[in-house]
């Protein structure tokens, strides 16, 4: 698998004007990348996964996946939102089961598939279940397990811990860390949390404030072995200052903590 953006640019009509949301965003994934984007209020970062996803056409410019110019949603792109998305009336493995029945995949190969990426993510046990007897990061479990069956080329994901708790958001990047590594699928993921992209990714994007333009590529090596609290790691810390200089000097980051930026995108 390959994603390849090549010049993209997105503008919005408003009453008065024309927006520039995106301008000429250049960026690649390779298969089995973990890749990250963070950036300001404004940045587009949630505009470029929805054209990514084939949600919204961009102005100008093209997105690739496998050399094939994507003119909207397919199979090949799975995508997990901040909500949930989860369906009420259905139980976890019938939620899980949604999108290869929509893709016509014979009943007996679903439940094997739904079985499968339910173990995947721990929540075997919990497949008759519906989603409100499911904790936030379980629902969020479930999301990602039904993203996986249909076993895309890349996963998209718009900031898919935002909404948790500080404890549960900590055990949900661990545990999507590790699901990334037992199955080496492709994913492109966007969040606020400087943190967070630097403790899964191996490459970051910095995009700057409107318009959204690629400011800097970070290329993340942290130490390979286990290393506890690696946050507090002065390499991870290294990272995290490179990261907050280039927002800095953006001008956009004067309200924010230190760790994370809580911005509309």
């Amino acid at each position: 698998m390959h994603l390849q953006v090549n010049q993209l640019h997105k503008q919005f009509k408003t009453k008065r004007s024309t927006l520039t949301a995106l301008k000429d965003i250049n960026l690649h994934i390779q298969e089995g990348e973990f890749v990250c984007a963070v950036g300001a209020s404004g940045s587009g970062k949630s505009t470029l996964l929805r054209l990514i996803a084939g949600l919204d056409t961009p102005t100008a410019g093209e997105i690739l996946v496998d050399g094939a110019r994507i003119t909207g949603p397919g199979s090949d792109r799975g995508m997990v939102f901040q909500s949930y998305t989860l369906y009420p009336w259905m139980s976890v493995v019938e939620n899980v089961e949604f999108g290869l029945r929509l893709q016509g995949v014979p009943k007996a190969k679903r439940g094997e598939q739904a079985a499968y990426y339910l173990e995947v993510v721990g929540l075997s046990g919990f497949a008759k279940a519906l989603p409100k007897e499911l904790s936030g990061g379980m629902k969020q479990r479930v999301a990602i397990a039904r993203a996986l069956a249909s076993q895309p080329k890349i996963l998209l994901m718009d900031e898919p811990f935002g909404s948790l708790d500080v404890q549960t958001k900590e055990a949900m990047q661990h545990f999507l860390l590790e699901i990334w590594r037992r199955t080496r699928t492709t994913i492109f993921m966007i969040t606020h949390d400087i943190e967070e992209a630097i403790f899964l990714s191996q490459r970051i994007y910095v995009l700057s404030s409107r318009p959204g333009t690629i400011k800097q590529e970070l290329q993340i090596q942290l130490p390979s072995e286990a290393i506890p609290h690696i946050k507090r790691h002065p390499i991870f810390q290294k990272y995290n200052d490179e990261v907050m200089r280039h927002l800095c000097e953006d001008g956009s980051q004067s309200n924010s903590s230190p760790n994370q930026l809580y911005l509309v995108s």
